[in-house]
């Protein structure tokens, strides 16, 4: 019913009215755009390292086979349809990159061919896992559906933009403009357009942190534009600094590590809560923590039960004594289930997801306890498939709760949020046949994706008392500045921005920041403009990555 309705209008639906994902034509599109996300993800991964924001190139997807002049597309001109099959994109592109290829390529990396198979099954099914518990999760005091989720708030606004035209959809196009422009000459515009109406204190923490770690590392104030490197100041630190020492090497794992422990008591203690204490509050909330304890709950036993399946098959009983055994078993479902909290929380602040960083702390944390070497390589694999997907979904879910109206109709929401779920399962599936069809032409010829490598070489460096030290005492302030930071996650980011930042991405967040700052101070009513040029940024900034990088692979086949 609800492709008959035009503009405005095709927002206001029923529950019943909301489109199925397995609707014969919806089914076939997504199949297909699917297929075709699988195999541009893997290119993407492999070649560059890592993959463009899946949710926002969907709804563009979406948006343009929706306007195809032919009868049979015209249904798409629903935005929940569009939501659906921006989701079915997402979900396939992003698993299939970063749960998926990059996991599976660690035990042949390891010497240990024969456990790819085992691992991509492993991989797969903690993906599964790992959505699920999103699903029970999303739009509870914990992941709220009105926290920021920018790349969400991106893909809805660019999708309502199309319907909504007038003022909305020029600052949009504006930000769409100044994202591609930026991107092209080297300012991360992604970040810009994230800390317009991302977390406050959260993007200030991921700011610092980036401009800290992008000065000790080159020991100068500089950052490159135009693809020329502009030195504001050299030998800041000195000129005996050596970047590579211990303290400065394991800063960023130290601090997460910390960081990493008071969010889990904060969380642990939002959980304990019974729903009750929260009063009138959680009408607010279209789920209840009491179904997300459900679901960790249940989510930490699957684990755990994915876990052991892979230990056995991959013969850790053979290296590693009854009670190491044990506790791998444990510790890989704990480092999956934290893993994925502790990425999805910075993910819903920031719009960036520390998933590689926060499976490194992990793999680390492995070895001080010392688990042999192929079990690390698992461990490593296992954890880092976790969390990725979970806050890509997040950013889906984000999309489809703008979609149908901010949840004023909880039944819809909900309804919306279950058909996407849906969505989420069956572009996982097409991702493992994806990758386990085409895995191997990549292994064959030696490619593998960056961050497995670096696993395997941590994993053959070995840890010392020196390094465990280090994470200690950088734990220390870590921990100190969640605990200040409270609820707003700012540890956390601040460790982002360490383990993964550089100079122009901390000073292109905190300029943008301060706009912010002036921009607010002086009208209220500039909130809502920002909000829309930031989307618009981070999604022009989503798009020239995505095409120039696709375009550029493709030429060089």
């Amino acid at each position: 019913m609800e492709q008959k309705k035009e503009g405005l209008e095709q927002l206001q639906i029923t529950a019943a009215e909301h489109p199925k994902f397995y609707e014969p034509a919806t089914l076939i599109v997504s199949v297909i755009l699917c297929i075709l996300g699988a195999i541009i993800g893997m290119e993407l991964i492999i070649n560059t390292g890592v993959t463009a924001n899946t949710s926002l190139v969907g709804a563009i997807i979406a948006i343009i086979i929706s306007r195809i002049p032919i009868t049979m597309f015209m249904k798409f001109r629903s935005v929940h349809r569009q939501n659906l099959i921006q989701t079915s994109i997402s979900a396939t592109t992003f698993s299939v990159a970063n749960c998926m290829l990059l996991t599976c390529g660690i035990p042949i990396i390891l010497g240990r061919p024969e456990l790819m198979i085992p691992m991509l099954i492993g991989a797969t099914i903690a993906t599964c896992i790992d959505a699920t518990i999103l699903y029970r999760s999303f739009d509870t005091p914990m992941f709220p559906a009105t926290g920021a989720w920018p790349p969400g708030v991106a893909s809805a606004e660019t999708i309502l933009a199309v319907i909504n035209k007038g003022k909305r959809a020029l600052l949009l196009l504006v930000g769409m403009v100044m994202g591609a422009a930026g991107r092209a000459i080297g300012i991360p515009m992604d970040l810009l357009g994230v800390s317009w109406f991302g977390n406050f204190a959260a993007m200030l923490g991921l700011g610092v942190g980036s401009l800290i770690i992008g000065v000790l590392k080159t020991n100068a104030f500089s950052f490159a534009l135009f693809g020329h490197t502009f030195t504001v100041a050299s030998n800041v630190l000195g000129a005996n600094w050596n970047p590579s020492v211990t303290p400065v090497t394991y800063l960023g794992h130290g601090l997460m590590i910390g960081a990493g422990i008071v969010s889990l008591i904060q969380a642990a203690r939002m959980l304990l809560q019974k729903d009750g204490d929260a009063g009138s509050a959680m009408s607010r909330f279209t789920s209840s923590m009491k179904d997300m304890r459900s679901a960790l709950g249940i989510g930490y036993i699957a684990y755990a039960a994915v876990a052991l399946i892979l230990a056995l098959v991959c013969g850790f009983l053979s290296q590693m004594r009854p009670g190491m055994f044990i506790a791998w078993v444990i510790y890989a479902a704990l480092a999956a289930i934290v893993s994925e909290l502790m990425v999805g929380i910075a993910a819903m602040h920031s719009g960036w997801f520390p998933g590689f960083a926060t499976a490194f702390v992990f793999l680390i944390i492995g070895m001080l306890i010392g688990f042999p070497a192929v079990p690390l390589g698992i461990l490593a694999a296992y954890t880092a498939a976790t969390g990725p997907c979970f806050s890509d979904m997040g950013y889906d879910l984000k999309c489809g709760y703008i979609l149908r109206g901010n949840g004023k109709d909880p039944e819809l929401e909900r309804t919306g949020r279950r058909q996407q779920w849906f969505c989420e399962l069956m572009g996982f599936g097409i991702a493992f046949v994806m990758c386990l069809m085409f895995a191997h032409r990549y292994f064959d010829k030696g490619l593998f994706v960056a961050v497995s490598n670096t696993y395997v070489k941590t994993i053959e460096a070995g840890t010392t008392p020196e390094i465990a030290k280090w994470l200690l005492i950088w734990a220390i302030p870590g921990a100190l500045i969640q605990l200040l930071g409270g609820h707003r996650q700012v540890g956390i980011l601040f460790a982002t921005g360490i383990l993964v930042g550089s100079t122009i991405n901390g000073l292109t967040v905190l300029i943008a920041l301060l706009i912010r700052f002036i921009a607010e101070r002086r009208n209220e009513e500039n909130k809502q403009i920002l909000t829309i040029l930031g989307a618009g940024s981070l999604a022009g900034a989503a798009l020239y990555s995505f095409f120039t990088a696709t375009l550029g692979l493709f030429r060089k086949k």
